[in-house]
């Protein structure tokens, strides 16, 4: 049987699949599995402005996702990881109404006690996504 699982490697994202031998994307038939997308900006750090942190969330998971030939419009399913849900909903929950347009996708959101492995100081927020690209 041949093997429909994809990797998914948008550029600027190659050192994570061959350093951690993970990758940002795995399309599936005409599913993307998203890794969970961290709200860095260029230069790979967390802004200490929550709401900048979690807009760059979505136009990461956007980078991502335009790899795999698709766009959060696509986006079927989210879970979020907050280390301060309580604190941190209300903004997350307006940088996801400038960034997902209806349909809405099904959403979790989760409260954490670590993200993205530590790897980056100040993340307050990790988001999962799957998209399907099906008819």
């Amino acid at each position: 049987m041949q093997n429909r699982q994809v990797p998914v490697i948008p550029d600027g994202m190659q050192d994570m699949y061959d350093k951690w031998h993970i990758a940002p994307a795995v399309r599936a038939g005409d599913f993307v599995f998203c890794s969970g997308v961290l709200g860095t900006g260029a230069d790979g750090r967390a802004p200490a402005d929550p709401a900048e942190q979690f807009d760059a969330v979505f136009q990461n998971l956007a980078h991502v996702l335009a790899a795999a030939g698709a766009d959060l419009s696509h986006v079927v399913e989210m879970v979020t990881f907050h280390l301060d849900l309580q604190a941190d909903i209300a903004a997350f929950t307006e940088a996801k109404e400038r960034h997902v347009t209806g349909p809405y996708p099904a959403w979790t959101a989760v409260g954490a006690a670590q993200l993205g492995a530590g790897a980056v100081p100040g993340a307050r927020v990790e988001l999962k996504a799957t998209a399907y690209l099906g008819a």
